[in-house]
């Protein structure tokens, strides 16, 4: 797998010699002039920012917080040797290491396999302790009971979440409301249970659907139950 570096320099002779060095040992490069350009290149795909501190605009330390507020990349700050640049400021905001310039290739490869090793030991080890169930915009956390629709948490009660995890459990499976009951409630169903079913439906619609009233994850089967599909069924 080839790591994705975002390197953040304003100083175009600096930005060429790393990407020149960062390329050469197999790592796919994206530059930015600027806080703010690197803001909009920031996704889930990088795999590290080496960030300049100083820098027109936003400064490194501004620009980590920014990225910190939505991401866990590691960030590798790049100070002069003269700045002011406080160690620990920069950890505070976010930073996992500094570098001062001038600094030798070998020192800039040994930092930047460092980060990636501690960065992918953590993504395989949260990868091991969280499972999700995702479906269209929707994804549902079995380790922490969390639901996210994007980048926005649901709040669903206790019942509402679990009978949204059993419907996506199996995906396009009809459940019939006793089915439903019996599962989330853990009780006999009787048929006045019916009606508690389609009152939690309905809830669950209201917090998960775009247009409860055209619902495109849980979805009514006349006669037969509930089964979930997907934002494009």
């Amino acid at each position: 797998m080839t790591h994705r570096i975002l390197v953040v320099e304003d100083d175009q002779d600096i930005g060429d010699l790393l990407q020149e060095s960062l390329s050469r040992a197999g790592y796919e490069v994206l530059r930015a002039m600027n806080g703010e350009q690197a803001l909009k290149l920031v996704d889930d795909l990088l795999d590290l920012v080496i960030l300049d501190v100083m820098m027109p605009g936003l400064s490194g330390i501004e620009t980590c917080q920014h990225i910190r507020s939505s991401s866990n990349v590691p960030i590798l700050f790049l100070t002069a040797k003269s700045s002011t640049f406080d160690k620990t400021e920069g950890l505070l905001a976010g930073g996992d290491d500094y570098m001062t310039k001038p600094f030798s290739e070998e020192e800039l490869h040994a930092r930047v396999i460092a980060q990636l090793r501690r960065y992918t030991v953590y993504q395989e080890k949260k990868e091991q302790e969280e499972t999700f169930l995702v479906g269209g915009k929707l994804r549902v956390s079995e380790e922490f009971n969390e639901v996210w629709k994007e980048n926005q948490q649901i709040k669903l009660s206790d019942l509402e979440y679990r009978m949204l995890k059993l419907l996506m459990s199996r995906r396009n499976k009809i459940f019939s409301a006793q089915n439903i009951y019996e599962s989330v409630w853990g009780q006999p169903y009787f048929y006045c249970s019916n009606n508690t079913v389609m009152v939690h439906i309905r809830k669950l619609r209201a917090k998960i659907e775009d247009d409860p009233a055209r619902p495109v994850y849980i979805k009514t089967e006349w006669g037969r139950g509930y089964r979930f599909g997907t934002s494009t069924s």
